[in-house]
């Protein structure tokens, strides 16, 4: 809100700053129905979104001071409505945005205000402390790489590392990982959303249905004949059963596996991917991603995502073909071949807004009591 209006002593004003102070004492009250005036409390008034964010949280647990000084503090990046002034407390001007009342705000922007603030966290909490690596090597060791679906692949291919077996060697044999089309279709956007952030579900889907092929990332057969043409068919197989892996890669001992988030879990990392993207550099925008907020948001016991109806079509064509060119080809195949067609799989068409805001709510709140957010001071500020 405007510095001038922040000072104009006004009932407007006055009910405003009254309102800041209910909601910093953990109130719950919308802006609507409060009518007491109180005094200025700084020098500018926070604007909308944060203001109704707070009451969010109020509503939900119970803050600390320090968080809802961040709140209040906070900035909502991305593409929307900057900083809104609530109605009611000054005249509008001719220009700029309208006021608004902050319950009417649609949820994503609040969301805006909230991954702001969880990006924080993320970066305050760093990376957990990594796990003894086993550094013995064993010449007798079946060598090997891992490609293809990288939801499946890269957790393996992390934990195998870690026991003292990393990928590669001469004479490795190739495993390209996969399982069902549409399984595999909402892989790539989850992986994307938790290393880059990018565009939304429904918009990065339209674009890849629109496309020859499955997402580069998750084309099994695009990975085979890649491998295929720089070693030889013979060592290049293709693994459509994950718990064939253990065996493959020569190990006894099981190998994690793909870790399942709900639809508004993977978007909410979307979304904060953006926010992280601002503060870190890539590689370790993906790490914090992956090590820190990842195992958080495994918790959210939401439906997970799947490919719409409208798209069954294509999926099966695209299943049926790659299965049909993977044989053709004379590569080895792990699993059922059939297990590359889609199956119904309960979840949901796409994330819900609402349901993305309260797993923020959520992680916000628990990050207040575990002390992962940034220490600051917990005066007041505007």
């Amino acid at each position: 809100m405007s510095l001038g209006a922040a000072h104009e002593d006004t009932p407007g004003v006055r009910r405003a700053w009254a309102w800041v102070t209910h909601l910093r004492a953990g109130g719950t009250t919308a802006w609507r129905d409060w009518a007491v005036e109180g005094e200025a409390r700084g020098r500018i008034l926070p604007g909308a979104q944060q203001l109704e964010l707070l009451r969010r949280l109020n509503e939900a647990g119970r803050p600390s001071a320090d968080l809802t000084a961040r709140v209040l503090d906070a900035s909502a990046p991305g593409r929307g409505r900057p900083d809104l002034e609530l109605v009611g407390v000054i005249d509008h001007a001719a220009f700029g945005p309208p006021p608004v009342d902050p319950a009417d705000l649609p949820d994503d922007e609040l969301i805006r205000v909230a991954t702001s603030v969880l990006a924080d966290d993320v970066v305050a909490a760093g990376l957990p402390r990594a796990r003894p690596r086993r550094t013995l090597q064993r010449p007798w060791r079946t060598r090997y790489r891992l490609v293809g679906d990288p939801w499946v692949a890269d957790p393996v291919r992390a934990e195998l590392i870690r026991r003292g077996r990393p990928p590669g060697g001469r004479g490795c044999v190739v495993l390209v990982v996969g399982r069902s089309v549409d399984r595999m279709v909402v892989d790539a956007w989850t992986h994307r959303s938790l290393t880059e952030g990018g565009p939304d579900w429904g918009d990065w889907l339209d674009s890849v249905t629109h496309q020859p092929g499955l997402p580069p990332r998750v084309d099994v057969l695009a990975h085979a004949r890649r491998w295929s043409d720089r070693i030889g068919t013979p060592r290049v197989q293709v693994v459509l059963d994950p718990a064939l892996l253990p065996g493959l890669t020569g190990t006894r001992k099981p190998l994690p596996a793909p870790l399942e988030l709900s639809a508004d879990a993977t978007d909410l990392a979307r979304r904060t991917a953006a926010v992280l993207g601002l503060l870190v550099v890539p590689s370790r925008r993906a790490a914090l991603l992956r090590d820190t907020l990842r195992p958080r948001l495994a918790a959210d016991d939401g439906p997970p995502l799947v490919v719409p109806p409208e798209h069954a079509e294509w999926l099966r064509r695209r299943a049926t073909r790659m299965r049909a060119q993977l044989l053709r080809a004379g590569y080895a195949v792990h699993g059922d071949p059939d297990a590359l067609l889609p199956r119904d799989r309960p979840g949901v068409t796409a994330p819900a807004d609402a349901g993305v805001l309260a797993l923020a709510l959520r992680l916000l709140l628990e990050g207040d009591r575990d002390g992962r957010g940034p220490q600051r001071d917990g005066g007041e500020t505007a």
